[in-house]
């Protein structure tokens, strides 16, 4: 049991006690404020790990085990997408199920690089694959100039050789918090864009785009500016990839599945092989 002190009743004893009142609340505020500090910030997303291209598509639009290419009026070449989640890949594997190319998450944020980045990137590459690598968008974190930054110094460049895609911006529901990251749509407009424009200063090519429709219409308010110059890299787990936001009048890329033969989630590129030979080549 703690030491109880006696109660003083002189007027020195009154002060006495106040002056310890306030110190037990200047000790709990300080107590709050420290876990405060301690919780997890924009800026240091708390499970990185998890946030993946369509890590969150599922939970807010569902998905059907419907197959895909009934519909569909062009050939369409096999590929996947990995981040951390899947850890080393074999790849002479994914190539032997079908694997023509592959996008890779390199970072998040301004904090996060995905610790499987060279075995995935690097060993995509070496199986004979066309890759690319992409960021997971915490629009509010920083900005969008700041991200992509941070995103080409950390995997998300490209070369002319033929065999890299261009680097790929994955914005989606956000996986802490306010679907559209507390953003206007006029702000995410405008953080879309500082994104797009330093990628494409840095790298010499516009990154794609992965979304959703309803993603995109809700936070952007469906804006139309990006079609001429960002590839679609859309979402959707269907049969087909229905209503592409406004401007687009194709999808390059349609994530059509969260799981199947390949690691991590299924894609299909919108033609044959030697178009996705041409838009690597830019």
């Amino acid at each position: 049991m703690p030491h109880r002190a006696p109660v003083l009743r002189t007027p020195a004893g009154s002060l006495l006690r106040a002056a310890l009142a306030a110190a037990t609340t200047g000790a709990l505020l300080l107590g709050t404020a420290t876990l405060a500090q301690a919780a997890p910030s924009p800026s240091h997303p708390s499970h990185p790990e998890r946030d993946f291209a369509g890590s969150t598509v599922a939970a807010h639009e569902g998905r059907s085990a419907a197959a895909p290419l009934a519909s569909l009026a062009v050939t369409q070449t096999l590929g996947n997408d990995v981040s951390s989640w899947q850890g080393n890949v074999n790849w002479s594997t994914a190539k032997a199920n079908g694997a023509r190319f592959s996008y890779v998450k390199a970072t998040e944020g301004t904090s996060y690089t995905n610790p499987y980045f060279a075995q995935q990137y690097n060993g995509s590459y070496n199986a004979g694959l066309i890759r690319g690598a992409y960021h997971f968008a915490l629009p509010n974190n920083s900005s969008g100039a700041t991200q992509a930054t941070w995103f080409v110094n950390h995997g998300g460049g490209w070369s002319a050789d033929g065999k890299t895609l261009p680097p790929a911006l994955d914005i989606e529901y956000n996986p802490y918090g306010a679907t559209c990251y507390g953003l206007s749509q006029s702000a995410m407009v405008s953080w879309i864009r500082s994104f797009s424009d330093t990628v494409h200063s840095r790298t010499g090519r516009y990154p794609a785009i992965y979304t959703t429709t309803n993603w995109w219409q809700q936070c952007t308010g469906n804006n139309a500016s990006f079609a001429t110059t960002n590839p679609l890299w859309l979402a959707r787990y269907a049969s087909t990839p229905g209503t592409l936001p406004a401007g687009w009048t194709y999808q390059t890329i349609w994530q059509f599945a969260d799981s199947g033969p390949l690691p991590g989630d299924q894609n299909y590129f919108n033609g044959a092989y030697d178009r996705l030979q041409a838009l690597a080549k830019g």
